[in-house]
């Protein structure tokens, strides 16, 4: 039988206000963002594993690097096992200076086995303008392994997924917006009340240059004498603390059983009712063999036994106020499984009960 597990939902999820958070926990400079980085090479060195005849693009990529070399092979007579094309990512951080170096990950495109052992070729990573940012190379680090031959192979993790630690240098910075004498923050979950509190924290801090421009935006100007000092003045800034304010919520997920609410999570007066009805139908084959020496013939006939049973319904009944300590336990009193629970939680909130958000992930 699976197990439930019911918890309280952290404060990031639930209603209560958390106390004493950052401000720089809760926003993000408008502008200041991660770049994605994107490049085709290829990976060298594998012991055999390499891609096959069949991957078309990989002998042709290896006939390109070994003519830009001097050396003229035909794409169709290569064959090599140890060579496999890959296609390399990377995440370039905001600010991120020319010469500073970046993790990068290396997965097989083509029909190649494992990357175990390899070694990744310059590779140029791009940015979506066509740029290049980065450039990659060194020898690759797997999270598992691929053994065997023929019918007997071992596998442990994802062979053709590779990272290099601090495999790329930053080559070019990426465009950054100028803070200039306004800068914008944006909540990363927006909130009316959140948004108001954050610039009144300011506001009390550095005089009226703060304001709420909806719900996921606010907009602040730099004082005076913060002028030509826009990084001390967003450092100062963001060590600001105020007090959130989240949605109530209930988060369930039905593949494990496990169902976590807040705390603050109200239950309307209501009665709960549960019953089970089950219906079990087996059909049992019975073989009927023939007397020694007979003429007779095996048959085989079938018989099916068809079975109900009802439980009696039990009930509970939440009181005005009720809380989610009462709640997990009306739910855990009437013997319900976990199945049973998240349809109870789901009937609830369609009776307008349930005054939370209810997530099924």
């Amino acid at each position: 039988m699976r197990r439930l597990l019911i918890g309280l939902l952290i404060p990031s999820l639930c209603g209560a206000a958390a106390a004493g958070t950052r401000i720089k926990e809760l926003v993000n400079l408008e502008g200041v963002r991660d770049n994605q980085l994107m490049g085709y090479g290829l990976v060298v060195g594998l012991a055999g594993t390499g891609d096959r005849q069949q991957t078309i693009f990989s002998a042709q990529s290896l006939t390109n690097l070994l003519e830009r070399m001097g050396l003229t092979v035909s794409a169709t007579a290569i064959q090599v096992k140890n060579t496999a094309a890959a296609m390399v990512t990377a995440t370039l951080p905001p600010y991120g200076q020319a010469g500073s170096r970046i993790d990068v990950t290396v997965s097989a495109m083509g029909d190649s086995k494992s990357l175990q052992g390899g070694v990744l070729l310059m590779t140029g990573l791009h940015g979506p303008d066509g740029q290049t940012y980065a450039v990659a190379q060194g020898p690759v680090v797997l999270g598992g392994f691929a053994a065997g031959s023929g019918a007997t192979v071992t596998t442990q993790n994802h062979p053709t997924v590779a990272r290099i630690p601090n495999g790329a240098i930053i080559e070019r910075t990426a465009p950054s917006i100028d803070l200039g004498t306004k800068v914008h923050l944006q909540l990363q979950r927006a909130d009316f009340a959140t948004a108001s509190r954050v610039a009144d924290a300011i506001n009390k801090h550095f005089g009226q240059v703060a304001h709420a421009d909806n719900a996921g935006l606010i907009s602040v100007a730099l004082p005076a004498e913060y002028q030509k000092k826009s990084t001390e003045f967003v450092a100062e800034m963001e060590a600001l603390t105020v007090e959130t304010d989240r949605r109530a919520a209930i988060v369930v997920n039905e593949r494990t059983g496990t169902i976590i609410m807040g705390k603050d999570v109200q239950i309307a007066p209501v009665a709960i009712m549960q019953g089970n009805l089950n219906v079990e139908i087996q059909t049992i084959a019975n073989v009927s063999q023939p007397n020694p020496l007979s003429t007779g013939t095996t048959t085989v006939t079938q018989q099916t036994n068809v079975g109900v049973k009802e439980e009696k319904a039990r009930n509970v009944i939440l009181k005005q106020g009720a809380t989610v300590e009462e709640l997990v336990r009306a739910l855990t009193a009437i013997g319900s499984t976990p199945r049973d629970i998240i349809s109870i939680l789901q009937n609830l909130k369609d009776a307008g009960a349930l005054d939370a958000e209810l997530k099924v992930i």
